[in-house]
């Protein structure tokens, strides 16, 4: 029986992973043979792309710096069915990759996240997984449903995931992007609980846990802003109203026991932030058709592709073929 088997294309971004980068091709190449194998290039000034190179990749060049650009390219840039983005470094598992795609083409998802598990003390800092803790906790709060691990770098991806997804991150807060994207989406997605290793010696990370987890936050706060502007705004009103009152209260009790307004300026303040408590509640029903009006686009550019299929035999696609045509006569 001759087996269809869906184009795969694995995407490896890397930047000065010279120690790590050759084995991690050879490692996805041994476990998807049928893959071609892309490494991205993000001005590296080692050996990056020679050793990609010989390893037997297809070796490509992003200039602009920064994680998110180069998922930006990639996703431009490569035609597939399927797609398994890990990083450079040899820490993700390329013998998880097989059941990752298989479990994204049997259920016909849109995204399977490699969740990570750590086997070796130093493969994750503790202040990065209490960080990752905090951070899907926080998403879920905001977004009603997470992700056992929101920053796992290692995820296959359909081609609908894939072409309409509008990458806008730069840096490392990508996967944070990827996974809001999925769940405004509704897309049906998996997990599948992956080894994590230690980076090989001469490797560094290049994750600032300050700089970028700072970057990360504000990227969580910007996307609810965008994505849900209706409570983050209501929000904004309902604090503003708060605050006016209880600055108030005061010239209420006295207003009511002598007719008058003793502190004018603070009566000008209340008034003020009423004003723009109800502009933010108008403001946010408003972005909130604006809002409406970009899901449906994206989500009309997600259904423009063709659903993930499962891996099907010729004499099947044949049977199937002559079924359909019977019944058409």
């Amino acid at each position: 029986m001759i087996e269809q088997q869906p184009r795969v294309a694995v995407l490896l971004p890397c930047y000065n992973e010279e120690a790590a980068i050759a084995q991690t091709v050879a490692g996805f190449r041994a476990a998807l043979p049928g893959a071609t194998v892309y490494v991205y290039d993000n001005n590296s000034r080692d050996r990056t792309v020679e050793l990609a190179r010989a390893a037997g990749a297809v070796v490509r060049t992003e200039r602009q710096q920064g994680k998110g650009h180069v998922v930006r390219r990639m996703f431009a840039d490569i035609d597939a069915e399927v797609y398994v983005m890990a990083d450079g470094d040899l820490t993700y598992d390329p013998a998880a990759a097989p059941l990752m795609v298989e479990q994204l083409l049997a259920e016909q998802l849109d995204m399977v996240v490699g969740t990570r598990r750590h086997e070796a003390a130093e493969a994750y800092r503790g202040g990065h997984v209490l960080g990752n803790r905090v951070f899907t906790g926080l998403l879920a709060g905001l977004f009603g449903r997470s992700f056992t691990d929101i920053f796992s770098g290692y995820r296959a991806f359909s081609r609908r995931f894939v072409k309409s997804f509008p990458v806008l991150s730069s840096g490392f807060e990508i996967e944070t992007e990827i996974s809001v994207h999925a769940l405004e989406l509704r897309m049906p997605v998996g997990e599948v609980t992956t080894s994590y290793a230690a980076r090989p010696e001469g490797s560094h990370s290049k994750l600032s846990t300050y700089r970028d987890g700072w970057r990360i936050l504000t990227t969580i706060g910007t996307l609810y802003r965008v994505e849900r502007p209706t409570l983050f705004y209501g929000t904004l009103g309902a604090i503003l109203v708060l605050l006016a009152l209880l600055l108030a209260e005061p010239l209420i009790v006295t207003y009511a026991s002598t007719g008058l307004v003793p502190r004018f300026p603070t009566a000008i303040l209340v008034t003020g932030m009423v004003i723009v408590a109800v502009l933010c509640f108008f403001a946010g029903l408003i972005l909130d058709t604006v809002t409406r009006g970009r899901r449906e686009v994206r989500r009309l550019a997600y259904l423009a592709q063709p659903a993930p299929q499962p891996t099907v035999t010729l004499p099947q696609q044949l049977s199937a073929e002559s079924s359909r045509s019977r019944i058409s006569r």
